[in-house]
């Protein structure tokens, strides 16, 4: 059921991010039913899913009504992932990238002044792998390695709601691979700005930490601004 329920949920969720199931539309379980050729059981799960993060809502005796997106739960990794699958692609990936930038500075000064030991280690650790991987040439690795070394910078930080954007923002790299917008591998200055970073939290230094981090998300936001330039911004409600 699993496998189908998620095919259900992509079908539906892709269909709503590229208006193909627009605004206000209105269709009945039964007719989802039959179009997708799933069973009632997994519609009603595929409904209700797309209910919590805010997509549809039900319509009592007629099935159930696509919401517009400022009811969406943009931080959903399930929505990520439909809109850097759809046209929304990159304004998507300009969402994730801006809020990288605002969040792992100070996510970065918080591990340095607060980490658990271990963690500190382990991020010394990553960044010593990330260079080992680049040179053996593994690009599949490097992005692994490159997304667990940010979810464990969140986690370092102590901050429970940081904590929890290790899945969307881990979205950044991976939505950058999938949009064939990461280099081949990274510079060498890359790899040193994460192994110097990762040396300030580990050194209990936050303010370093902080202007480390900075440098490292700013350069990557710099690097992809021209990708977005001229894509309209979203303003939820208006």
């Amino acid at each position: 059921m699993a496998t189908y329920l998620q095919r259900t949920l992509d079908r539906l969720g892709n269909d709503i991010v590229s208006g193909v199931l627009p605004e206000g539309h209105v269709v009945t379980t039964q007719q989802l039913e039959v179009d997708l050729g799933v069973s009632h059981s997994v519609m009603r799960e595929a409904v209700r899913v797309l209910q919590t993060i805010g997509m549809v809502s039900s319509v009592q005796r007629v099935g159930v009504k696509v919401l517009p997106a400022e009811s969406w739960n943009y931080f959903d990794p399930l929505i990520i992932s439909w809109r850097l699958a759809s046209g929304s692609s990159v304004a998507q990936l300009r969402s994730l990238s801006e809020l990288r930038t605002a969040v792992e500075p100070m996510a970065a000064s918080l591990a340095a002044s607060h980490g658990p030991d271990e963690l500190c280690a382990l991020l010394l650790s990553l960044a010593g792998e990330l260079r080992s991987v680049v040179r053996s040439g593994d690009y599949q690795r490097f992005v692994e390695i490159d997304v667990e070394f940010h979810a464990t910078l969140l986690a370092a930080s102590g901050n429970e709601m940081f904590a929890l954007l290790r899945g969307v923002l881990g979205e950044t790299v991976s939505g950058r691979s999938e949009l064939g917008l990461l280099p081949e591998l990274p510079d060498e200055e890359s790899l040193q700005l994460h192994v110097d970073l990762a040396d300030a939290i580990q050194g209990r230094r936050p303010g370093d930490a902080r202007n480390i981090a900075d440098r490292l998300v700013c350069a990557i936001n710099d690097e992809l601004e021209s990708t977005w330039s001229g894509t309209p911004r979203v303003f939820p409600g208006h």
